[in-house]
């Protein structure tokens, strides 16, 4: 059975006292209509001053994210949905699922891609893709969810996994994932800090592993998850009032409460 999440309210506030990191999702979580806003600083600042740690968590490329990380106040990034960490400072990046030979993986990629054009003509491949390490991206466009549904069976049937965001669609290895992946480098990195005391933000599909409330005990989707929460197996245990940065802002305002700071 599905859990439903809760929306927000005052009275779950007491949940996030405890928390140390924030594990957040970027598009559609951190951003508003697709751009960094000063909103944003603002509220990385804040969860600094407070003594959290930002976490990214996010489908964009290592290549991409290298950049955000380096300019951003975070404590490092999960780049290609769990396939990639990637550290602060130095954008060192460490390979989070097993592939043996980079050049062979990605022709894999490539050459499941140029399958499923056979079956939609109209798929784009992404531009970042030259960036990637581990998965392969295309436009999710105007897919329905029909259409997304046939995708992902087609590259189950080839052995290999897929997600979708409100952005992109990723063809992947089938052990990869967002949960899977921030799991293992909590474990390796920030050894210190409790699975109850790290709180996951995403706002789509393929923030379905930050949702593991298995994996995770406290997840916020931002408002705009509520298009998604239907196809979802695992759910957030909170939704803000707000969509996009708003709802992040949310968040981190109530965080400042909970650990009795100022927004």
């Amino acid at each position: 059975m599905k859990k439903s999440p809760v929306l927000w309210q005052e009275s779950s506030w007491s949940q996030l006292q405890r928390v140390q990191l924030v594990a957040s999702d970027m598009d559609g979580t951190l951003t508003r209509q697709g751009q960094f806003t000063p909103d944003l600083l603002q509220a990385l600042t804040t969860l600094a001053d407070l003594s959290v740690a930002t976490l990214i968590v996010t489908g964009r490329s290592a290549g991409w994210v290298q950049a955000v990380t380096h300019y951003l106040p975070v404590v490092g990034a999960i780049a290609e949905n769990g396939g990639v960490f990637i550290a602060p400072q130095t954008g060192a990046t460490e390979l989070l699922v097993e592939v043996p030979a980079i050049a062979q993986h990605r022709q894999q990629l490539a050459t499941m891609f140029a399958q499923l054009q056979g079956e939609f003509p109209d798929l784009t491949p992404a531009v970042d893709n030259p960036f990637r390490l581990t998965d392969w991206t295309f436009a999710v466009g105007d897919l329905s969810p029909a259409a997304l549904d046939c995708i992902a069976a087609t590259c189950r049937q080839a052995g290999w996994g897929f997600t979708y965001s409100t952005v992109q669609c990723h063809i992947r290895p089938q052990q990869q994932d967002k949960g899977v992946g921030l799991q293992r480098v909590l474990q390796q990195h920030f050894p210190h800090i409790a699975l109850t005391d790290v709180v996951t933000v995403g706002d789509s599909p393929n923030d379905e592993g930050l949702f593991d409330g298995n994996l995770f005990p406290l997840s916020v989707g931002v408002a705009n998850v509520q298009h998604y929460v239907d196809r979802l197996q695992h759910r957030p245990t909170l939704i803000t009032p707000s969509a996009e940065v708003a709802g992040f802002q949310e968040l981190v305002a109530a965080i400042a409460q909970a650990k009795g700071g100022e927004w």
